[in-house]
């Protein structure tokens, strides 16, 4: 992890390699979560500045906890 990256795109990336290890697309993912699939793809490319309100439906989703969704940003 390059420290001086951006925590956008260290919490997107984040994001994306956890839902792809349950295997999900993002639409598949945005469905679950409720969320637009255009708004995950956002967040995944960093280009989002993700709310604490939806930073716990991620969590959830994700089916983790909030320290886990930040191991590594």
């Amino acid at each position: 992890m390059d420290s001086g990256e951006d925590i956008r795109v260290r919490f997107g990336k984040r994001i994306r390699e956890l839902r792809l290890a349950r295997g999900l697309s993002q639409e598949a993912f945005a469905f679950e979560a409720d969320l637009d699939r255009t708004y995950i793809s956002g967040i995944e490319r960093g280009l989002r500045n993700v709310s604490l309100q939806n930073i716990e439906v991620l969590a959830r989703t994700l089916s983790v906890s909030l320290s886990e969704l930040f191991v590594g940003v």
